[in-house]
């Protein structure tokens, strides 16, 4: 009997450890946008979603992720992530991202919308490329 408590314990040991609240990988060219089930294929726009009982949403571009966020209870939300437009594929915690949109940065669904790990990246890639930075909250008002 105490062999059986013993393996039951380690189960749920093992249990707990896999029902981790992370982000995943974007499988790009596989995995398909949560709002308008597009294929993810931009390593420069995608975003992703992580509640506080670890589901993962993904989406092939941020403007999907706040269009998702208005019909989503917000308080089940762990994690708010973008890919970071200067290292493609990477996932940058999107409330503390700086955003640019700019006309001459095309992103998947047409916002012209990009994040940025920094104020200082948006700002250069801006004097470059134009267009008007915006933190997460004004980026949620400016978009809703």
């Amino acid at each position: 009997m105490k062999t059986l408590k013993h393996y039951l314990l380690m189960a749920a040991i093992m249990l707990l450890y896999s029902c981790s609240v992370s982000p995943k990988a974007i499988d790009y060219g596989n995995d398909g946008c949560y709002f308008c089930q597009m294929t993810i294929v931009d390593k420069l726009h995608a975003a992703e979603v992580v509640t506080k009982k670890g589901k993962v949403y993904k989406f092939d571009a941020t403007e999907c992720m706040v269009n998702f966020l208005s019909e989503f209870d917000t308080s089940n939300i762990k994690h708010y992530l973008s890919n970071n437009y200067n290292v493609p594929g990477t996932l940058i915690d999107a409330t503390q991202a700086t955003f640019l949109i700019s006309e001459n940065i095309p992103s998947p669904m047409g916002a012209y919308l990009s994040a940025f790990d920094s104020k200082e990246e948006a700002s250069k890639v801006k004097s470059d490329k134009d267009g008007k930075l915006y933190s997460w909250n004004e980026l949620l008002s400016h978009l809703n």
